[in-house]
């Protein structure tokens, strides 16, 4: 099957259906996808997320590496803070996108997406400075749960020792949870309040099972995670970005810093830039819960197709097929009818404001 986390006994134990993920074997659901899509919108939902990869930069000129290697400005970070950026080649394109950590003036820890893990860090090292910077792919050595949901700093505070209260969006904290050293991070990929933990991979299961004792908190698989993540209109390496696309196409210019020193892929974003974007990716709904978009269907315009789903799925909280894809960026300025071919008709489409869902904890 795969490679095992830490947690995997515990997904047997509380009946997971276990699926091949990234080379791991990871639940994909416990009881229905969508009920426990809606339970981390009211409650509280564990996710493991031990197969990301986990790269720690460290040295004198860590800051300028880093800075060098994503095109977000990590020197704008404090100690603890936590930066959404991206790595990309030198076409501009995505490498993979990630999260920064800094970790102390000197030292970052950079979160990369589990398929991605080897080619990340093969990368960084042939970019790496001759001197003054280490970097180790600490993978391995962390286990990693996720509590996502608007209770779950009322559900974690009584394993740490500090105020979760006092952790902002986007801000860390090196602290004790049920007193093993750990990482504590307000962060999450599902729109809703909630932290990540990252431990020693021989002290996350007592925590999960720690959080899993009260009746507010239930486990949810990757299913759940891709339509959370789905609903917000967060895009999923492989799917929606990968090394043919730039943020710019993707809307995700706010983590590119053009202003900032160089960086791999700024030359070539500063040409895009000036000349422009031919295409953009868009959220869609069928306004039908029946009519589901899935990743590779058409996207017609005049009998044309000019673009396809990337990402789609039924959405729990808004009961309609939602998507995303790439359509020319003309038909965005000037929007036409728009339609998805699905089980060869076409079906009328609706272009709207991402994310889907505007309800999310987080966002209150």
């Amino acid at each position: 099957m795969g490679k095992r986390t830490p947690l995997y006994e515990l997904h047997i134990k509380l009946g997971g259906k276990i699926v091949p993920f990234a080379g791991f074997s990871m639940p994909i659901q416990y009881r229905s996808i969508i009920e426990e899509h809606l339970w981390v919108r009211t409650n509280v939902g564990l996710f493991d997320v031990s197969h990301m990869g986990e790269i720690l930069i460290k040295g004198p000129r860590a800051v300028e590496f880093v800075s060098y290697i994503t095109c977000n400005d990590p020197t704008r970070l404090k100690v603890n803070q936590v930066q959404y950026s991206a790595l990309l080649n030198h076409d501009g394109g995505f490498i993979d996108d990630l999260l920064v950590y800094r970790l102390s003036d000197n030292e970052f820890m950079l979160v990369v997406n589990a398929a991605n893990t080897e080619k990340d860090f093969n990368w960084i090292m042939e970019q790496r400075f001759n001197s003054g910077v280490d970097v180790a792919n600490i993978s391995d050595e962390v286990g990693q749960i996720a509590i996502q949901g608007p209770d779950s700093e009322e559900i974690l505070q009584p394993l740490v020792e500090i105020d979760l209260s006092t952790i902002k969006y986007y801000w860390s904290v090196k602290t004790r949870v049920l007193s093993n050293e750990a990482i504590v991070s307000r962060t999450g990929y599902t729109g809703e309040d909630g932290f990540e933990i990252y431990m020693n991979p021989n002290d996350i299961v007592k925590v999960a099972e720690a959080i899993l004792e009260t009746d507010k908190v239930k486990p949810a698989g990757l299913g759940a995670r891709d339509t959370l993540r789905l609903e917000m209109g967060y895009p999923l390496y492989g799917n929606d970005i990968d090394e043919t696309t730039n943020p710019f196409e993707a809307d995700l210019s706010w983590i590119v810093k053009l202003k900032k020193d160089n960086f791999i892929g700024k030359s070539k974003l500063v040409q895009v830039k000036n000349k422009g974007i031919e295409r953009k990716r868009i959220g869609f709904i069928t306004g039908d819960k029946k009519l589901i978009p899935r990743k590779g269907m058409k996207i017609i315009y005049l009998d044309e197709e000019i673009g396809t789903v990337t990402s789609g799925n039924y959405s729990p909280s808004l009961k309609t097929g939602i998507g995303m894809a790439y359509i020319p960026i003309d038909l965005i300025k000037d929007p036409k009818p728009l339609y998805l071919e699905l089980r060869n008709k076409q079906v009328p489409i609706k272009v709207v404001t991402l994310p889907f869902y505007k309800e999310g904890s987080i966002r209150r």
